[in-house]
């Protein structure tokens, strides 16, 4: 049966997932711009800016929704993620923050070449590719940090600093995450902008770009996997010693394979369609397994707030969604409808 915890925590999920289709791929973006270099490195540049210029910062809504869900849901949670993880927390923020900030000033900040044509200063791209590489590969720190069951309730009086607030994070395993992360955006941005390029020359290197990326999310994900052995022992007998686990493992490599075949053949739109669905059979796996653990191994979704809290903000959640998925909708149909239609 239904209960308001599984449905929030669920909807904390779908959040998550949105946010990494959306505007983690945005920080993929940001990252092929540090490979924007040669004789048509501008017009690699001006392919990502047309492509997230419309709808950058929209995307950012996913996240918001779930740092809501999670602070009003499940604030226990919610207290022992946010002070056991401020650093790397703190430093994904500020970097989502200067990413924005160089995009968004840098289009403002033109300069004439001696050519005739315009250019951004490089201090403004230099920002955004890296602030973009940061916030990714913090992201899936965070992630694997909280995955990792390294997090502690309560502070102990044995405990120093390094060993509450830097050790839980900087460790093998959320490290490997963050690069697995980091990867995933890059290939699925990637593909996105194989399927908005109209160019052949740029056609061929996002293409070369794609398939590279697809094959380093293979060898990190198998390297993460092995990792959580000891890294993240729960989520690793998930994923290995439940059917679910292993259903969503096979699944995400055929899912991903398939990608990789259809970008291959020149099939842009279906190997879109197929990386999207490997890349959400890897979060859902991944949530599954820490099933009902929010925060491993003391907090699950069912410590929950009040269940008052809960019912309002369901209705607050409906509510929304009312006016935000029709608004997004059109956000998108207005700037991308010509790439979706077909996907």
């Amino acid at each position: 049966m239904l209960s308001y915890e599984l449905i929030l925590g669920a909807a904390l999920v779908g959040a998550l997932t949105f946010y990494l289709l959306s505007g983690g791929v945005d920080f993929g973006a940001g990252i092929w711009s540090i490979f924007a270099c040669g004789r048509n490195g501008h017009k690699q540049r001006a392919l990502i800016d047309q492509a997230i210029g419309p709808i950058w910062e929209a995307n950012h809504v996913w996240l918001i929704v779930a740092v809501t869900i999670l602070f009003t849901a499940f604030p226990a949670a919610f207290a022992v993620i946010a002070t056991s993880l401020h650093i790397p927390l703190s430093l994904m923020l500020i970097g989502i923050v200067i990413r924005g900030t160089a995009f968004a000033v840098r289009t403002h900040d033109i300069t004439s070449r001696a050519d005739g044509r315009s250019s951004t200063p490089k201090i403004w791209r230099s920002l955004f590719a890296g602030s973009s590489l940061v916030a990714s590969l913090l992201l899936g720190v965070n992630l694997g940090a909280i995955a990792s069951g390294r997090l502690t309730v309560a502070s102990r009086s044995s405990e120093s600093f390094t060993d509450r607030f830097i050790a839980p994070w900087l460790a093998t395993f959320p490290l490997s995450v963050g690069l697995l992360t980091t990867a995933l955006v890059a290939y699925l941005a990637a593909i996105y902008l194989l399927v908005e390029c109209r160019e052949p020359e740029l056609r061929d290197v996002f293409k070369r770009r794609a398939i590279a990326a697809c094959c380093l999310v293979f060898v990190i994900a198998a390297y993460a996997l092995y990792e959580a052995r000891d890294g993240a022992p729960n989520i690793y007998q998930g994923l290995r010693q439940t059917a679910l686990g292993l259903t969503a493992i096979v699944l995400t490599i055929t899912l991903q394979a398939a990608a990789l075949f259809t970008i291959w053949n020149g099939r842009e739109r279906a190997a879109r369609r197929f990386a999207v669905a490997g890349t959400v059979s890897m979060l859902w796996g991944w949530a599954l397994s820490q099933y009902p653990f929010l925060v491993e191994p003391d907090l699950t979704i069912y410590n929950a707030a009040p269940p008052v809290t809960l019912k309002l903000l369901l209705l607050s959640l409906a509510g929304g969604s009312i006016i935000l998925f029709p608004l997004l909708f059109y956000l998108y149909r207005l700037f991308k409808g010509r790439f979706l239609i077909g996907a």
